[in-house]
């Protein structure tokens, strides 16, 4: 049965004021960076996990940990180093003894994984068998030991923290992980009034703290809703076509593509897009996705699902330069192609 219209307008206003509630409650804590709080409250409605990337001390964690105490969810950090095991990560078997009977049997004990707000901190830090235990939590939201499968808590969100200026000690995350994030996003500098404002906050006693207004159920119940919004074949056709100019020597790779990529963006890529362009029509309470919408999710969505070539690396080429060229070069519709 089809929602009347008075319930979608109703739903989406709902939908509206609990992820404005959440981005006030957030701001209480984290000063600017209005943009990744935003992505990060879009992933996290559209079920995927984000790769936050930026030089130490631009309030990462914090951010983590300012999201968990806006949520009702149970938190979880791991913090990655090159010395950590994937049973450090997932958990392990261990032996436990009756004291009456003096009966020995095995008991899993749970990992931090088992969470729904997973902060994996420093990610690149760790080993690439220890990174692979990360790939079916992410993927299936279960993990496996010792033959059992074991099926985490939902909803259940993973945020990866990476430093792209110290490569020492650290191992590249591989192109198999990096496509289960549904964003990358990368963190900037606080301008000059930020800055003044964190001083204020952090040096002068005060200490404010995000109180949970949101449920795991709400948090459920808006993801599900967020996948009824509609798409027009059009509109869906062009996300797909963005995705396929990634792809080199492909029928609508653009002169950047052709030139600089190696490989292109996976099937995840036209999904997170067009799931977060989903999110970004109901923020503007429409239950509809527009083309405006999905160009907004091309840059997170993507920019860590292409690959450069040897010349693209030599050249300095950043894969956003890629993106940029193609949402430029891509008409919105089949028949602009034709048009000189």
């Amino acid at each position: 049965m089809v929602d009347q219209p008075v319930d979608v307008e109703k739903k989406c206003s709902e939908f509206r004021r609990m992820f404005e509630s959440l981005r006030n409650e957030i701001a209480k804590v984290i000063v600017g960076h209005t943009n990744i709080v935003e992505g990060v409250l879009v992933s996290l409605f559209c079920g995927g996990h984000v790769l936050l990337e930026g030089v130490p001390g631009l309030g990462k964690t914090l951010l983590v940990r300012t999201l968990s105490s806006a949520l009702s969810l149970k938190f979880g950090r791991i913090q990655f180093t090159p010395d950590l095991m994937p049973a450090d990560i997932i958990g392990t078997n261990i032996v436990m003894e009756d004291k009456a009977t003096g009966r020995r049997t095995f008991q899993f004990q749970h990992g931090p994984i088992f969470g729904q707000i997973i902060l994996a901190d420093e990610i690149n830090r760790a080993t690439p068998k220890t990174q692979s235990a990360m790939l079916e939590a992410m993927q299936e939201h279960s993990v496996t030991s010792g033959g059992t499968l074991f099926k985490l808590p939902e909803p259940f969100l993973v945020l990866a923290t990476q430093n792209p200026i110290e490569q020492e000690g650290t191992y590249p995350l591989p192109e198999a992980q990096l496509d289960r994030f549904f964003f990358k996003l990368l963190v900037p500098y606080s301008n000059r009034e930020e800055l003044g404002e964190i001083l204020n906050r952090t040096t002068a006693g005060h200490d404010p703290q995000a109180e949970a207004i949101v449920s795991g159920e709400q948090i459920i119940a808006a993801q599900s809703l967020v996948r009824g919004v509609a798409i027009a074949p059009h509109v869906q056709d062009y996300a797909i076509r963005l995705v396929l100019a990634t792809h080199p020597d492909g029928e609508f790779a653009v002169g950047m593509t052709d030139q600089y990529v190696r490989f292109g963006a996976s099937p995840r890529g036209v999904q997170a897009v067009v799931l977060a362009a989903k999110v970004r029509a109901m923020l503007a309470e429409r239950y509809h996705v527009s083309y405006a919408d999905v160009a907004a999710a091309v840059l997170p969505a993507m920019r860590h699902r292409i690959i450069l070539n040897f010349e693209g690396q030599a050249e300095g080429i950043a894969n956003d330069d890629v993106l940029k060229e193609i949402l430029e070069m891509t008409p919105k519709t089949l028949n602009d192609y034709n048009k000189d």
